[in-house]
């Protein structure tokens, strides 16, 4: 990232973190697009990414506290010899870690393509578009009939391929989630739901894995302009979740697609003017 970013800078880009984190929309394409165009110019890179987004999940431990405190304590008492079995908040914890398993084992074994190719914008501008034409067909072809109760074993394990995905700056972590939970026949809010908790394993062990690279490093991400991104990330996250969550269980997903296909042909633009660089 530049080093020369202010504390400013670093709130907008804590602001772009917050409102693009929890929709279908890419918060890792925003900053990457963004960054750019900001004075100091330069991509915030994939680290500073990374620790934002630390703010953002501290959002859904703080909204979906009761749900992962049960959750937490059904899996831990699972562990137990003789404990009941079906316990589904149990149940529940085994298929958040079942689904964080493929962004896990891809994020190690493409780590360096994700920090440094696969962030070229004309990739970017490319799966905007791309997946929002994806997320606009399971919209309107998804039953929206399943609950979040008859998630199964195979699901958690599409919907995880499906987060993976968003490896990618472009895809989205939600909309990934979402589109696949749509096109599985789940509710708009059940998918939403649990891409929220899916994302919470993942998004914390790259952000503080970033974080742990980072310090002490001569490159590292300045920590003052940092921390005060990761904190605007999760006041203004905060409040995304709390209206997205009653968004999504009357409306359909259209604006969100109409705004990614005209951000990437946006950022097409710019590329061929000359304005954004690709790398």
């Amino acid at each position: 990232m530049s080093q020369s970013l202010g504390w400013a800078e670093a709130a907008f880009l804590g602001l772009v973190q917050g409102l693009t984190e929890f929709l279908p929309v890419s918060s890792s394409a925003h900053l990457r697009i963004i960054g750019p165009l900001l004075p100091s110019g330069g991509d915030p890179g994939a680290a500073f990414t990374a620790i934002t987004q630390i703010g953002t999940e501290a959002a859904v431990l703080l909204y979906f506290r009761h749900d992962i405190l049960r959750i937490a304590r059904a899996w831990f008492a699972s562990l137990v010899p003789g404990a009941r079995r079906g316990d589904p908040d149990a149940r529940m914890g085994w298929l958040i870690l079942i689904g964080t398993l493929p962004i896990a084992l891809l994020g190690l074994m493409f780590k360096d393509a994700i920090e440094t190719s696969l962030r070229n914008l004309y990739i970017t501008a490319t799966m905007l578009i791309g997946f929002a034409l994806v997320l606009a067909v399971a919209d309107r072809v998804g039953a929206k009939q399943r609950p979040l109760s008859k998630l199964s074993w195979g699901h958690g394990l599409l919907f995880g391929l499906a987060q993976a995905m968003a490896l990618i700056p472009g895809v989205s972590r939600s909309g990934g989630t979402i589109t696949a939970g749509l096109l599985l026949g789940y509710t708009r809010e059940a998918a939403a739901r649990y891409s929220f908790l899916l994302a919470i394993p993942a998004v914390l062990a790259s952000g503080f894995y970033q974080l742990y690279r980072s310090w002490g490093q001569p490159s590292a991400v300045a920590a003052g302009p940092t921390l005060l991104a990761t904190l605007v990330a999760f006041g203004v996250g905060y409040a995304v979740i709390v209206w997205f969550l009653k968004l999504v269980s009357t409306r359909s997903y259209l604006p969100f697609v109409i705004y990614r296909v005209a951000l990437g042909a946006l950022v097409f633009v710019l590329l061929g003017l000359g304005i954004l660089s690709p790398l």
